[in-house]
Protein backbone atom coordinates (compact mmCIF):
# COMPACT_ATOMS: atom_id res chain seq x y z
CA UNK A 1 0.00 0.00 0.00
CA UNK A 2 1.46 3.29 -1.08
CA UNK A 3 2.58 5.78 1.69
CA UNK A 4 -0.10 9.42 1.10
CA UNK A 5 2.57 12.68 1.03
CA UNK A 6 1.81 14.27 3.90
CA UNK A 7 1.75 17.97 4.35
CA UNK A 8 3.32 19.50 7.20
CA UNK A 9 1.12 21.85 9.78
CA UNK A 10 3.76 24.17 9.95
CA UNK A 11 4.63 24.52 6.22
CA UNK A 12 2.59 28.17 6.01
CA UNK A 13 5.06 29.37 9.03
CA UNK A 14 7.32 32.23 7.33
CA UNK A 15 11.33 32.25 8.85
CA UNK A 16 11.36 35.16 11.47
CA UNK A 17 13.93 37.99 11.54
CA UNK A 18 16.68 36.74 13.35
CA UNK A 19 18.28 39.14 16.40
CA UNK A 20 21.57 40.77 14.16
CA UNK A 21 23.91 41.03 17.89
CA UNK A 22 23.81 37.37 17.38
CA UNK A 23 24.09 37.04 13.53
CA UNK A 24 27.19 38.79 14.18
CA UNK A 25 28.53 37.58 16.78
CA UNK A 26 28.17 34.22 15.46
CA UNK A 27 29.80 35.65 12.37
CA UNK A 28 32.83 36.71 14.40
CA UNK A 29 32.98 33.16 16.09
CA UNK A 30 33.49 31.55 12.54
CA UNK A 31 36.06 34.05 11.01
CA UNK A 32 39.55 32.74 11.65
CA UNK A 33 41.32 36.34 11.35
CA UNK A 34 43.26 36.26 14.79
CA UNK A 35 42.77 39.88 15.10
CA UNK A 36 39.39 40.34 14.21
CA UNK A 37 37.12 43.06 16.54
CA UNK A 38 34.12 42.19 17.80
CA UNK A 39 31.80 45.73 18.39
CA UNK A 40 28.93 43.90 17.86
CA UNK A 41 27.35 42.33 21.36
CA UNK A 42 26.67 44.50 24.00
CA UNK A 43 28.51 42.80 26.77
CA UNK A 44 31.35 44.46 29.47
CA UNK A 45 35.19 43.08 28.51
CA UNK A 46 38.16 43.93 29.75
CA UNK A 47 41.55 45.76 27.97
CA UNK A 48 41.93 41.75 27.23
CA UNK A 49 39.06 41.45 25.61
CA UNK A 50 37.76 39.11 28.46
CA UNK A 51 34.52 38.57 30.53
CA UNK A 52 35.17 40.43 33.42
CA UNK A 53 33.90 39.16 36.77
CA UNK A 54 33.27 41.74 39.08
CA UNK A 55 35.02 41.49 41.95
CA UNK A 56 31.87 42.60 44.35
CA UNK A 57 30.01 39.38 42.36
CA UNK A 58 32.96 36.99 43.55
CA UNK A 59 32.82 37.95 47.57
CA UNK A 60 29.02 37.33 47.12
CA UNK A 61 29.25 34.19 45.31
CA UNK A 62 31.86 32.97 48.23
CA UNK A 63 29.00 34.20 50.90
CA UNK A 64 26.28 32.10 49.26
CA UNK A 65 24.74 28.67 50.37
CA UNK A 66 24.06 26.35 48.36
CA UNK A 67 19.80 26.10 48.03
CA UNK A 68 18.30 24.92 45.05
CA UNK A 69 14.01 25.15 46.62
CA UNK A 70 12.17 27.67 44.32
CA UNK A 71 11.85 30.81 45.10
CA UNK A 72 8.25 32.80 45.27
CA UNK A 73 6.57 32.95 42.25
CA UNK A 74 7.00 37.25 42.69
CA UNK A 75 10.46 36.47 43.36
CA UNK A 76 13.53 36.76 45.92
CA UNK A 77 11.88 39.39 48.64
CA UNK A 78 15.26 40.80 49.99
CA UNK A 79 16.02 41.12 46.10
CA UNK A 80 12.89 42.99 45.50
CA UNK A 81 13.66 45.47 48.26
CA UNK A 82 17.02 45.59 47.10
CA UNK A 83 15.98 46.57 43.62
CA UNK A 84 13.24 48.53 44.92
CA UNK A 85 15.95 50.95 46.85
CA UNK A 86 18.56 51.51 44.15
CA UNK A 87 15.52 52.20 41.73
CA UNK A 88 13.80 54.78 43.46
CA UNK A 89 15.94 55.44 46.22
CA UNK A 90 14.86 58.72 48.80
CA UNK A 91 11.42 58.31 46.46
CA UNK A 92 10.82 54.69 47.58
CA UNK A 93 8.55 56.07 50.52
CA UNK A 94 6.63 58.20 49.37
CA UNK A 95 5.15 55.65 46.58
CA UNK A 96 5.66 52.36 48.09
CA UNK A 97 1.96 52.01 49.02
CA UNK A 98 1.53 52.28 45.64
CA UNK A 99 4.00 50.18 44.14
CA UNK A 100 3.97 46.63 42.69
CA UNK A 101 7.38 44.63 41.96
CA UNK A 102 8.25 41.32 41.10
CA UNK A 103 11.03 39.69 39.94
CA UNK A 104 11.80 38.94 36.43
CA UNK A 105 13.36 37.64 33.99
CA UNK A 106 16.24 39.86 33.37
CA UNK A 107 14.98 43.50 31.58
CA UNK A 108 13.43 41.89 28.94
CA UNK A 109 11.43 39.47 30.43
CA UNK A 110 10.11 42.67 32.65
CA UNK A 111 9.35 44.52 29.29
CA UNK A 112 7.47 41.48 28.13
CA UNK A 113 5.37 41.05 31.40
CA UNK A 114 4.50 44.77 31.79
CA UNK A 115 3.16 43.99 27.73
CA UNK A 116 1.11 41.21 29.26
CA UNK A 117 0.00 43.29 31.92
CA UNK A 118 -0.87 46.34 29.87
CA UNK A 119 -2.56 44.52 26.81
CA UNK A 120 -4.91 43.38 29.68
CA UNK A 121 -5.58 46.27 32.06
CA UNK A 122 -5.54 48.91 29.49
CA UNK A 123 -5.57 47.67 26.23
CA UNK A 124 -3.82 50.29 25.09
CA UNK A 125 -4.16 51.76 21.06
CA UNK A 126 -0.43 52.74 20.44
CA UNK A 127 2.72 51.95 22.32
CA UNK A 128 5.81 54.25 20.96
CA UNK A 129 9.02 53.30 21.20
CA UNK A 130 11.95 55.65 19.94
CA UNK A 131 13.65 55.53 16.69
CA UNK A 132 15.64 54.08 16.49
CA UNK A 133 15.59 51.77 19.80
CA UNK A 134 16.59 48.57 20.87
CA UNK A 135 15.48 45.47 18.25
CA UNK A 136 13.57 43.24 20.95
CA UNK A 137 11.41 46.12 22.16
CA UNK A 138 9.31 45.96 18.96
CA UNK A 139 9.42 42.30 19.09
CA UNK A 140 8.30 41.76 22.55
CA UNK A 141 4.93 43.93 21.82
CA UNK A 142 4.51 42.23 18.48
CA UNK A 143 4.64 39.01 20.45
CA UNK A 144 2.74 40.18 23.88
CA UNK A 145 0.07 42.28 22.55
CA UNK A 146 -0.46 42.02 18.76
CA UNK A 147 -3.61 44.20 18.85
CA UNK A 148 -1.52 46.85 20.21
CA UNK A 149 -0.17 49.59 17.07
CA UNK A 150 3.75 49.68 17.33
CA UNK A 151 4.33 53.33 16.76
CA UNK A 152 7.79 55.44 16.35
CA UNK A 153 8.68 58.51 18.05
CA UNK A 154 11.74 60.75 16.61
CA UNK A 155 14.52 59.98 18.62
CA UNK A 156 17.70 61.03 17.09
CA UNK A 157 19.01 63.35 14.89
CA UNK A 158 21.24 62.40 12.47
CA UNK A 159 22.38 65.31 10.94
CA UNK A 160 22.68 66.62 14.75
CA UNK A 161 24.16 62.91 15.91
CA UNK A 162 21.50 64.41 18.93
CA UNK A 163 18.49 63.92 20.68
CA UNK A 164 15.70 65.16 18.82
CA UNK A 165 13.46 66.23 21.13
CA UNK A 166 11.49 68.61 18.92
CA UNK A 167 10.34 65.80 16.67
CA UNK A 168 9.48 63.47 19.49
CA UNK A 169 7.44 66.03 21.18
CA UNK A 170 5.49 67.20 17.79
CA UNK A 171 4.92 63.47 16.81
CA UNK A 172 3.67 62.84 20.16
CA UNK A 173 1.04 66.26 20.11
CA UNK A 174 -0.08 65.11 16.80
CA UNK A 175 -0.52 61.39 17.09
CA UNK A 176 -0.87 60.14 20.68
CA UNK A 177 -3.99 59.22 22.18
CA UNK A 178 -4.77 59.18 26.28
CA UNK A 179 -4.11 55.72 27.04
CA UNK A 180 -1.35 54.87 24.94
CA UNK A 181 2.38 54.00 26.36
CA UNK A 182 5.55 55.06 25.37
CA UNK A 183 9.10 53.01 25.67
CA UNK A 184 11.37 55.82 27.49
CA UNK A 185 15.14 54.19 28.02
CA UNK A 186 16.08 55.94 31.20
CA UNK A 187 19.78 56.24 30.54
CA UNK A 188 22.57 55.00 27.75
CA UNK A 189 19.78 54.93 24.89
CA UNK A 190 20.61 51.63 22.93
CA UNK A 191 21.45 52.32 20.58
CA UNK A 192 22.31 55.58 20.05
CA UNK A 193 24.33 56.55 23.70
CA UNK A 194 22.54 60.10 23.06
CA UNK A 195 20.41 60.11 26.43
CA UNK A 196 18.03 63.82 27.27
CA UNK A 197 19.53 66.10 30.20
CA UNK A 198 17.07 66.40 33.13
CA UNK A 199 15.57 69.96 31.36
CA UNK A 200 14.34 68.04 28.55
CA UNK A 201 13.63 64.69 30.70
CA UNK A 202 11.46 67.65 32.68
CA UNK A 203 9.89 68.30 29.31
CA UNK A 204 8.87 64.61 28.32
CA UNK A 205 7.44 64.11 31.78
CA UNK A 206 5.15 67.23 30.91
CA UNK A 207 4.03 66.12 27.70
CA UNK A 208 3.40 62.20 29.30
CA UNK A 209 1.16 64.04 31.54
CA UNK A 210 -0.44 66.77 29.35
CA UNK A 211 -1.33 63.66 26.59
CA UNK A 212 -2.41 60.80 29.46
CA UNK A 213 0.23 58.47 28.25
CA UNK A 214 1.66 55.52 30.10
CA UNK A 215 5.73 56.34 30.60
CA UNK A 216 7.19 52.58 30.30
CA UNK A 217 10.67 53.20 31.31
CA UNK A 218 13.59 50.44 30.69
CA UNK A 219 16.49 51.03 32.82
CA UNK A 220 19.18 48.54 31.72
CA UNK A 221 22.52 49.98 32.61
CA UNK A 222 22.29 51.99 36.06
CA UNK A 223 25.82 52.66 37.29
CA UNK A 224 26.86 51.67 34.09
CA UNK A 225 25.96 54.09 32.23
CA UNK A 226 27.66 57.19 33.75
CA UNK A 227 29.08 55.40 36.79
CA UNK A 228 27.08 56.59 39.45
CA UNK A 229 23.76 54.61 39.83
CA UNK A 230 21.59 57.50 41.52
CA UNK A 231 22.97 59.60 38.78
CA UNK A 232 21.30 57.41 36.11
CA UNK A 233 18.32 57.12 38.09
CA UNK A 234 17.59 60.61 37.89
CA UNK A 235 14.67 60.43 35.25
CA UNK A 236 12.60 57.33 36.81
CA UNK A 237 12.71 59.31 40.32
CA UNK A 238 11.79 62.42 38.36
CA UNK A 239 8.26 60.63 36.82
CA UNK A 240 7.69 58.45 39.67
CA UNK A 241 8.84 61.49 42.57
CA UNK A 242 5.63 63.70 40.40
CA UNK A 243 3.27 61.46 41.91
CA UNK A 244 0.98 62.62 38.88
CA UNK A 245 1.67 59.67 36.82
CA UNK A 246 1.11 56.08 36.43
CA UNK A 247 4.46 54.66 35.66
CA UNK A 248 5.92 51.02 34.49
CA UNK A 249 9.26 50.44 35.20
CA UNK A 250 11.46 47.60 33.72
CA UNK A 251 14.78 47.19 35.60
CA UNK A 252 17.89 44.80 34.54
CA UNK A 253 20.97 43.74 36.36
CA UNK A 254 22.67 42.12 33.36
CA UNK A 255 24.86 44.99 32.56
CA UNK A 256 25.72 46.75 36.13
CA UNK A 257 26.68 43.47 37.63
CA UNK A 258 27.68 41.34 35.06
CA UNK A 259 25.14 38.94 35.00
CA UNK A 260 24.27 38.52 31.54
CA UNK A 261 23.55 34.47 31.87
CA UNK A 262 21.88 34.75 35.06
CA UNK A 263 19.06 36.81 33.80
CA UNK A 264 18.17 39.09 36.79
CA UNK A 265 15.44 41.61 36.48
CA UNK A 266 12.68 43.34 37.96
CA UNK A 267 9.12 44.84 37.07
CA UNK A 268 8.23 48.23 38.56
CA UNK A 269 4.54 48.89 38.53
CA UNK A 270 3.12 52.10 40.16
CA UNK A 271 -0.41 53.29 40.55
CA UNK A 272 -2.38 56.07 41.48
CA UNK A 273 -4.03 54.05 44.10
CA UNK A 274 -2.79 51.62 46.70
CA UNK A 275 -5.99 49.98 46.07
CA UNK A 276 -5.00 48.32 43.06
CA UNK A 277 -1.87 47.12 44.07
CA UNK A 278 -3.76 43.94 44.89
CA UNK A 279 -5.49 43.48 42.05
CA UNK A 280 -2.07 44.36 39.71
CA UNK A 281 0.22 41.89 41.58
CA UNK A 282 -2.41 38.66 41.45
CA UNK A 283 -2.63 39.52 37.57
CA UNK A 284 1.24 39.31 37.43
CA UNK A 285 1.87 36.20 39.31
CA UNK A 286 -0.96 34.73 37.32
CA UNK A 287 1.13 35.74 34.18
CA UNK A 288 4.02 34.39 35.75
CA UNK A 289 2.63 31.14 37.01
CA UNK A 290 1.75 30.78 33.28
CA UNK A 291 5.03 30.75 31.61
CA UNK A 292 7.97 30.08 33.71
CA UNK A 293 6.44 29.55 37.47
CA UNK A 294 9.33 31.45 39.48
CA UNK A 295 12.27 32.98 38.42
CA UNK A 296 15.78 32.32 38.66
CA UNK A 297 17.79 32.30 41.63
CA UNK A 298 21.42 32.51 41.39
CA UNK A 299 21.76 35.55 40.28
CA UNK A 300 19.22 37.02 42.44
CA UNK A 301 20.81 36.02 45.47
CA UNK A 302 23.85 37.85 44.21
CA UNK A 303 22.43 40.89 43.60
CA UNK A 304 20.58 40.76 46.62
CA UNK A 305 23.67 39.62 48.82
CA UNK A 306 25.53 42.98 47.71
CA UNK A 307 22.63 45.54 48.06
CA UNK A 308 22.09 44.48 51.14
CA UNK A 309 26.43 44.51 52.62
CA UNK A 310 27.41 48.08 53.09
CA UNK A 311 30.81 46.62 52.08
CA UNK A 312 29.86 45.03 49.70
CA UNK A 313 27.82 47.62 48.02
CA UNK A 314 30.77 50.10 48.30
CA UNK A 315 32.36 47.56 46.44
CA UNK A 316 29.88 47.61 43.95
CA UNK A 317 30.28 50.84 43.08
CA UNK A 318 33.92 50.93 43.00
CA UNK A 319 33.21 48.07 40.09
CA UNK A 320 30.79 50.58 38.08
CA UNK A 321 33.11 52.98 38.04
CA UNK A 322 36.13 50.81 36.67
CA UNK A 323 33.81 49.58 33.88
CA UNK A 324 32.91 53.36 32.90
CA UNK A 325 35.97 54.35 33.31
CA UNK A 326 37.44 51.96 31.06
CA UNK A 327 35.10 52.59 28.21
CA UNK A 328 35.30 56.10 28.85
CA UNK A 329 38.89 56.09 27.71
CA UNK A 330 38.20 54.10 24.76
CA UNK A 331 36.12 56.67 23.65
CA UNK A 332 38.48 59.18 23.99
CA UNK A 333 41.58 57.05 22.89
CA UNK A 334 39.17 56.85 19.06
CA UNK A 335 38.24 59.91 18.66
CA UNK A 336 41.39 61.85 19.30
CA UNK A 337 42.90 58.71 16.93
CA UNK A 338 40.07 59.65 13.96
CA UNK A 339 41.06 63.84 14.75
CA UNK A 340 44.45 63.02 14.48
CA UNK A 341 44.11 61.03 10.78
CA UNK A 342 41.35 63.91 10.11
CA UNK A 343 38.92 61.38 9.05
CA UNK A 344 36.15 63.59 6.98
CA UNK A 345 33.31 64.48 8.85
CA UNK A 346 32.44 65.09 12.86
CA UNK A 347 33.27 62.54 15.57
CA UNK A 348 32.97 64.75 18.40
CA UNK A 349 29.41 62.85 19.01
CA UNK A 350 31.63 59.30 19.92
CA UNK A 351 32.41 61.30 23.07
CA UNK A 352 29.07 63.30 23.95
CA UNK A 353 27.33 59.68 23.88
CA UNK A 354 26.90 57.53 27.20
CA UNK A 355 27.03 54.08 28.11
CA UNK A 356 27.91 50.95 26.54
CA UNK A 357 26.86 51.82 22.67
CA UNK A 358 28.43 54.84 19.85
CA UNK A 359 25.90 55.09 17.37
CA UNK A 360 28.84 55.96 15.07
CA UNK A 361 26.95 57.28 11.69
CA UNK A 362 29.05 54.42 9.94
CA UNK A 363 26.21 53.36 6.90
CA UNK A 364 25.30 50.27 6.14
CA UNK A 365 27.69 49.87 3.08
CA UNK A 366 30.51 50.87 5.06
CA UNK A 367 29.91 48.37 7.88
CA UNK A 368 29.42 45.83 4.88
CA UNK A 369 33.43 46.85 4.33
CA UNK A 370 34.58 46.74 7.78
CA UNK A 371 33.70 43.49 8.22
CA UNK A 372 34.78 41.95 5.07
CA UNK A 373 37.87 43.91 4.45
CA UNK A 374 39.20 44.64 7.95
CA UNK A 375 37.24 41.98 10.56
CA UNK A 376 35.95 44.42 12.26
CA UNK A 377 32.15 42.92 13.64
CA UNK A 378 29.94 46.40 14.55
CA UNK A 379 25.54 46.38 13.55
CA UNK A 380 24.57 47.51 10.30
CA UNK A 381 22.94 50.60 12.29
CA UNK A 382 26.51 52.01 12.37
CA UNK A 383 26.33 50.57 16.46
CA UNK A 384 29.61 49.71 18.20
CA UNK A 385 30.02 48.64 21.24
CA UNK A 386 32.41 50.84 23.13
CA UNK A 387 33.43 47.84 25.45
CA UNK A 388 34.90 46.00 22.61
CA UNK A 389 37.94 48.47 22.21
CA UNK A 390 41.10 48.03 23.98
CA UNK A 391 44.25 49.24 23.63
CA UNK A 392 45.35 46.71 21.41
CA UNK A 393 42.90 47.50 18.77
CA UNK A 394 41.71 51.26 19.35
CA UNK A 395 44.06 52.26 16.39
CA UNK A 396 43.24 49.66 13.77
CA UNK A 397 39.71 50.31 14.28
CA UNK A 398 40.29 54.08 14.01
CA UNK A 399 42.29 53.39 10.79
CA UNK A 400 39.73 51.10 9.50
CA UNK A 401 37.08 54.02 9.96
CA UNK A 402 39.55 56.07 8.44
CA UNK A 403 40.13 54.08 5.68
CA UNK A 404 36.06 53.35 4.92
CA UNK A 405 34.96 56.17 5.41
CA UNK A 406 37.66 57.90 2.87
CA UNK A 407 37.00 55.44 0.57
CA UNK A 408 33.22 56.49 0.40
CA UNK A 409 34.15 60.68 0.37
CA UNK A 410 36.63 59.60 -2.24
CA UNK A 411 39.55 61.13 -0.44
Amino acid sequence: MGSLAVQSHFSSLIEAPYDEAFVVMQSVAADPTPDKVNLGLGVYRDDDAQPWTLPSVKKAQAQIQDNHDYLPVAGLPTFIEAARKLLLGDVLEAVKSRLTTVQTIAGSGAIHMGALFLDKAVRPENVWISDPSWASHEQIWENASPKTQRRFYPYFNHKTKSLDLEGMVRTLRRDAQPGDIIILQACAHNPTGCDPTQKEWNIIADICEELGIIPFMDIAYQGFASGDDHHDAWAVRHFVGRGTMEVLVAQSFSKSFGLYGHRVGALHILAHESAAVPAIKSNLLQFIGSEYLTPSAWGARIVSTILNDPELTKEWRQDLRKMNARVKSMRAFLFVELTKRGTPGSWRHIIDQIGMFSYTGLTASQVKTMREEHHIYLLSTGRASISGLNSKNVFRVAEAIDQVVRGDAGV
